[in-house]
């Protein structure tokens, strides 16, 4: 059992780590990755967010979708459709090609959100999806909020 965590004593700016917990992620009926080479992302207020190796893929699971944002921390993000079981989620996943200073570990790695999938387990725990329709974050058991996301998180 891993130790409680308070995503209040997460740091800002965030911080990567690496994780040997088991990812796996359904879409479609299908595995389309499992994985023991995740990485974490902390940051303050938010749930981790798990960014996985691109090579870990099922062939054929990602392809370019429309759509970039910007990350204070992290830069220019580029955003993935993700494909399982006959099922495609367009726009679903994302990744930092050219990562800033300090997330340089976040190439060739992906991130998902986990509310667009069947699901996604951690050490075989299914995954909560963050709220808000823009944060990546996955909460299990071990994570403890309040996390920003919800109604009336905007400003934290």
């Amino acid at each position: 059992m891993r130790a409680i965590e308070s995503v209040w004593d997460y740091p800002r700016p965030p911080r990567v780590e690496p994780s040997d917990e088991l990812v796996r992620v359904t879409l479609g009926g299908e595995v389309i990755v499992e994985t023991r080479a995740a990485l974490r992302v902390l940051e303050t207020s938010h749930p981790p967010t798990y960014y996985l190796p691109r090579a870990a893929f099922r062939e054929g699971a990602l392809s370019p979708a429309p759509g970039a944002s910007v990350c204070e921390w992290k830069g220019a993000a580029r955003y993935l459709t993700v494909s399982g079981g006959g099922r495609v989620e367009v726009g679903a996943a994302w990744e930092y090609p050219t990562p800033r200073p300090g997330f340089e570990a976040l190439v060739e790695h992906v991130a998902i959100y986990p509310g667009r999938m069947d699901a996604i387990e951690v050490d075989g725990e299914r995954v909560v999806a963050q709220e808000g329709g823009f944060y990546g974050g996955w909460i299990t058991s071990r994570v403890r909020g309040p996390c920003k996301g919800g109604p009336g998180t905007r400003g934290w």
